[in-house]
């Protein structure tokens, strides 16, 4: 098996990678913005929001934060989508913090 330094490597160097295309994105001249932007939309974003999400939580959960994510823009938009992933992750901390408390009783 892949080592765990070996794997956050590998995700840190396709996070960083994909976030290449975002940079152009934010720089490029907005003549060539309707060019770049499903790329970034539904590749470049989605990968680094993944990958992010699996270094700071793990897999299944950025595999949820990465569907909420795609789901939430392409129904509602970009604001509610962030909003999403705020909630995401504050009821990530909220869980973690209840089982931390579970576990400390129960021991």
């Amino acid at each position: 098996m892949i080592s765990n330094g070996t794997k956050r490597g590998i995700l840190r160097w396709i996070h960083l990678i994909f976030a290449i295309p975002i940079i152009g994105y934010a720089y490029s001249p907005f003549a060539e913005l309707p060019s770049y932007a499903p790329i970034v939309r539904y590749i470049a974003f989605p990968v680094v929001l993944l990958t992010g999400l699996w270094m700071y939580a793990g897999v299944i959960f950025a595999f949820i934060g990465v569907a909420v994510w795609l789901s939430a823009s392409q129904l509602f938009g970009m604001g509610p989508a962030i909003l999403t992933l705020i909630v995401l992750l504050i009821a990530r901390k909220v869980w973690l913090a209840v089982h931390a408390r579970r576990s400390k009783r129960s021991a």
